[in-house]
């Protein structure tokens, strides 16, 4: 098991306040990419933490009320999900130029030079993309941050991509914890029902359209309504 001095901390805000853990970094990172399915050994203190560097520990009534249970595995299975990861520097640098690699390479399968119609190399991206200086999130998919790279990178590189229209549904329980990323991908209408559905058309690369469902199926369980309209 990670010793204290190698653990790091884990986050998440609920109701204004803070809740930490320490975990296992590499651990701990293979679960929140899917990569180990128990937190056997994740956990390197059984605690939550207002603030883990100060060992202020949350009370039970305060862990109830935020997450509707006290059992420590229940609420590190939550921050790990849904929370924030303090990755060390390795990490970072090494799932940095992972997730790089896996951006250029979905774009470079449906961009094209506008003035001439030939296809753009992945060299010719990798360095339009350097250029930029684009900030990629080790943490969010590739397909996820297409757009915004897309956006930075064209003013370096003439560029263009087939596009998809895709008109989308998603119920009341759902659409609050989704908005953030529907958002990354890049809303063009959105219109909230008075039942609390969101209804709302986004614009995204074609060679992005089937992991743009695995995404939406995953955080709606399944229940999002689609259609792509052009």
């Amino acid at each position: 098991m990670t010793t204290l001095d190698k653990a790091i901390v884990a986050k998440i805000k609920k109701d204004g306040l803070d809740f930490e853990i320490l975990v296992d970094p590499d651990l701990a990172l293979m679960y929140r990419l899917g990569q180990k399915k128990d937190l056997n050994n994740i956990l390197v203190v059984e605690e939550v933490y207002k603030d883990a560097k100060k060992a202020e520990r949350h009370k039970s009534n305060e862990l109830k009320k935020a997450f509707g249970t006290e059992d420590i595995y229940q609420i590190t299975q939550i921050i790990l999900k849904e929370g924030e990861l303090a990755l060390t520097t390795e990490q970072k640098r090494k799932m940095t130029e992972q997730k790089q690699q896996q951006i250029i390479s979905l774009i470079a399968q449906e961009a094209i030079d506008p003035r001439t119609g030939a296809p753009h190399t992945i060299l010719r991206i990798t360095q339009a993309v350097e250029q930029a200086k684009v900030k990629i999130d080790p943490l969010k998919s590739a397909a996820e941050q297409v757009p915004a790279v897309l956006d930075a990178i064209k003013i370096i590189l003439p560029i263009k991509m087939v596009k998809r229209k895709i008109a989308i549904k998603i119920g009341p329980e759902y659409a609050k914890k989704i908005y953030g990323t529907l958002k990354n991908y890049g809303i063009e209408k959105e219109e909230w029902t008075n039942s609390g559905d969101l209804i709302c058309v986004i614009s995204i690369p074609a060679g992005i359209v089937n992991e743009f469902y695995d995404k939406i199926n995953k955080l709606t369980a399944g229940s999002a309504q689609t259609k792509i309209i052009e």
